[in-house]
């Protein structure tokens, strides 16, 4: 073995990484430099950061997508549901279970509605319980969707119902059809990030 050979054995992932930074944040800020020079749009180079042909006009530039689990259940803050009030700690009617299985339900469970007042504010009637003081404010200036539902009662097939349209693993996520939509602002890097905040790994993205 020669001296060459020895040294590149040496060389440790670490080692490469502090020795060859600069030369590769110069090549990176090369790059996305180039992306913004008048004539890059149209040089084969810059083709993949385009904006797709399908592209339709739009006001949004990104999407960012706060999905808080563990927060309160909807009909506790935004879906007023007057009918499961009335019914609260009545047994559930024989229709919402028949031919269905409920892994964590034993016996015959019951209705159980919210303790908290609703009210309607803003111009829009928006629905709003009490537990959200400060956001009433704001409710003729937010969308709250209601026509979403799924038949999956565990919270991970459902997070990937409503990321994928499938409560299965392996279709497009929420940021591949965004970035579908909006194209990407550079071909080298991602269109979209999962940021995760403790231990749970993503549930569709």
């Amino acid at each position: 073995m020669n001296l060459k050979q020895q040294q590149l054995q040496a060389v440790t992932r670490r080692h490469f990484l502090a020795q060859g930074s600069t030369g590769i944040g110069s090549l990176a800020l090369g790059a996305l430099l180039a992306e913004n020079q008048p004539l890059a749009a149209s040089t084969p180079a810059n083709q993949d950061a385009e904006l797709p042909a399908h592209r339709l006009p739009t006001k949004a530039k990104s999407v960012i997508f706060l999905h808080m689990a563990g927060s309160p259940p909807q009909q506790e803050l935004f879906d007023y549901k007057p009918e499961l009030i009335k019914r609260n700690m009545q047994p559930c009617p024989d229709s919402f279970l028949k031919g269905r299985g409920f892994p964590f339900i034993k016996g015959h469970p019951k209705m159980l509605g919210t303790p908290y007042k609703f009210k309607q504010y803003g111009e829009s009637g928006t629905w709003m319980s009490e537990l959200l003081p400060n956001f009433q404010q704001v409710a003729d200036e937010i969308t709250v969707i209601k026509s979403m539902h799924t038949d999956q009662f565990n919270h991970a097939p459902a997070q990937l119902f409503l990321y994928t349209g499938s409560p299965r693993f392996g279709g497009a996520s929420m940021g591949s059809w965004i970035t579908y939509g909006l194209g990407s602002e550079n071909k080298n890097l991602p269109g979209f990030m999962v940021l995760l905040s403790g231990g749970s790994d993503s549930s569709g993205g």
